[in-house]
């Protein structure tokens, strides 16, 4: 299918009589200098996150707002799932790996895992990327907005997998 999309990109290029190659070369270069643009924003947010996984203020957090979220229904295991997955994909996956693997994907807490990556974003990831590609330096009610439609994402997977699964 890409290949196809390829090649009618490139045969409508031909069609209307467009240098596709120069094209090209100018939109390479184009991203190259968006990706020099957010290359600062990208590198401070993963360092910050390296530095709270590392410092073990997750696992802090974890314990210390654990048993709280316990009393609301949601499983101690997607607890450390719903502080990071505003900022890391990655270690958001690899949380969720670690719930499949200790739970089972078929569990409440893999279930609500799964719901919970599908309808919630990176936040801080998302900011950081096309807030540093505009370069917004005021970024105003933006992450509180976010984070406020991530905890309804997370409220959400919860509910949703309750009602339609059980606990």
């Amino acid at each position: 299918m890409m290949a196809a999309l390829i090649a009618a990109i490139i045969a409508y290029g031909v069609y209307k009589r467009t240098p596709v190659f120069d094209e090209f070369l100018a939109g390479a270069a184009q991203g190259l200098r968006t990706i020099a643009k957010i290359l600062p924003s990208l590198l401070g947010l993963l360092f910050a996150i390296e530095i709270f996984k590392a410092s073990g203020a997750l696992d802090l957090l974890t314990f210390a707002i654990g048993p709280l979220l316990s009393r609301l229904g949601v499983p101690k295991e997607v607890v450390p799932l719903a502080l990071l997955r505003p900022v890391s994909g990655s270690g958001s996956l690899a949380i969720v790996a670690d719930i499949f693997k200790d739970a089972g994907p078929d569990s409440f807490a893999g279930r609500c895992a799964s719901v919970m990556m599908g309808s919630t974003e990176t936040t801080f990831y998302t900011i950081a990327v096309y807030f540093g590609a505009a370069r917004i330096k005021k970024i105003a009610y933006t992450p509180i907005a976010a984070l406020f439609g991530d905890l309804l994402g997370f409220a959400a997977s919860i509910i949703i997998v309750t009602l339609f699964f059980g606990k």
